[in-house]
């Protein structure tokens, strides 16, 4: 019985993650979590794209939630698609995270 109870909550939380919030709930919330959002992405410059390999090359500014000073690097995309609007060059804002010993870009989108 006592093990089962972690797992319920478990099971809950992650129900409460995934179904919307109710009509209203979200206008009250406090902007706090979209400015953190907005800061977990970095600013670089396409230095090179591999579509053939799903790569890219980006010299980047400092990548906080990776601890990594600003330097110029291979990074994997989780998706090909996101290698599509790019092209070396383009100034590119994007999040990258690390998985399985690699760096990958979740998100990149070309600036203005």
């Amino acid at each position: 019985m006592f093990r089962r109870i972690p797992l319920l909550f478990v099971f809950l939380g992650a129900l409460m993650v995934l179904l919307p919030a109710p009509p209203g709930l979200a206008q009250d919330m406090p902007r706090i979590g979209l400015a953190a959002a907005d800061q977990a992405m970095t600013e670089g410059e396409v230095r090179k794209v591999d579509r053939a390999n799903g790569k890219v090359t980006i010299r980047h500014e400092e990548i906080k939630n990776l601890n990594m000073p600003p330097m110029t690097m291979v990074f994997q995309v989780r998706e090909n698609s996101l290698l599509e609007a790019v092209r070396p060059g383009d100034k590119i804002r994007f999040r990258a995270v690390q998985e399985g010993g690699k760096l990958v870009v979740t998100e990149l989108e070309p600036m203005p």
